[in-house]
């Protein structure tokens, strides 16, 4: 199969553009590197296809759409706060972009989109484990744009029969996530304080619960959405459906550095949600599913690759 991955360069694009190569497929790369970078491409280059473009041209997404079975589609502004500060751009490329994509593989006749969603699309519920079925209402402008794309790739399977997956992912951490930016994902922010012996922030107190899933386990679940013949139609979770607090979290990640850290508190950011955990009973049905690295060997998987990539850093 050839695959385009949009937002190859990134975190979970760069580790399923890996995971692609590995397994011997076609692989075209669509990433304008406003926070991908190329380094995380450095170990599949020679054996992808990469255009450095961005998903709001239309006719970049053209180009890169020719001769392609499955599109992965993972570009995204991804931060909650970034998308409460600027609304608009988070719109022009989590939304016009999407339609870019949806629009480019209709013409291409792509058999199949998988997109990138987020459990931000629940907003806050009281339920715990949340399941698909729970209604969608979004309290940030990045929930709501997910929420949108979800929407028009419903109806570009029913009006031009373009299969769509919408996979809603939990907080996912893992290698390559980036922490040097103040809209990182919170592990890779307290990896990076653990790394320089400073204190890292907690916002809110700490009891606010996440369902973190390893980067892995996400890029299984992307691999067996472009593939599996019942999920055509199907917005899923992807999480592991259990959920840690950030003050337990900050706790194990000081047993297995070594490297005991408090956090210093601050206000609550607006957009954030109090809970989160997947229910990942669909996941497992539709796609055949299984998280199979836990949340402290994913840790200490992290731990590894931070330490390293510091390490070579330090030594360039």
């Amino acid at each position: 199969m050839r695959y385009l991955v949009t937002g190859g360069a990134g975190f979970i694009g760069s580790n399923t553009v890996d995971e692609l190569v590995r397994r011997g497929q076609e692989v075209v790369v669509l990433d304008d590197f406003s926070a991908g970078k190329a380094a995380n491409l450095a170990g599949s280059k020679s054996k992808i296809r990469l255009i450095q473009d961005s998903i709001t041209n239309l006719d970049a997404l053209r180009d890169a759409c020719h001769r392609v079975d499955c599109v992965i589609h993972l570009a995204a502004q991804t931060s909650v706060p970034r998308s409460v500060k600027d609304p608009i751009e988070t719109n022009r490329i989590n939304v016009e972009g999407t339609l870019n994509v949806l629009v480019a593989a209709r013409e291409a006749k792509v058999r199949r989109v998988v997109f990138a969603s987020s459990c931000a699309v629940y907003g806050k519920t009281e339920v715990l484990p949340i399941p698909e079925a729970t209604a969608l209402a979004p309290i940030s402008p990045y929930g709501l744009s997910k929420q949108i794309g979800e929407g028009y790739g419903r109806v570009f399977q029913e009006l031009y029969g373009l299969e769509f997956v919408a996979l809603r992912y939990f907080n996912v951490f893992g290698p390559r996530q980036d922490p040097g930016s103040p809209y990182s994902g919170v592990l890779s922010i307290f990896n990076a304080a653990l790394l320089s012996a400073t204190q890292p922030t907690v916002y809110g107190d700490g009891e606010q619960s996440r369902d973190f899933v390893y980067v892995e386990n996400v890029v299984q679940a992307n691999l067996l959405a472009a593939e599996a013949k019942g999920a055509p139609g199907l917005a899923i979770n992807v999480g592991t459906g259990s959920r840690s607090t950030l003050n337990q979290t900050l706790a194990s990640l000081g047993k297995i550095t070594g490297r005991p850290r408090t956090a210093k508190y601050a206000a609550a950011r607006e957009g954030d949600i109090r809970d989160s955990q997947a229910d990942i009973r669909m996941a497992k049905e539709a796609l055949g599913y299984r998280p199979h690295i836990g949340f402290e060997e994913g840790l200490k998987k992290t731990w590894e690759w931070f330490s390293a990539d510091q390490g070579a850093a330090s030594g360039r």
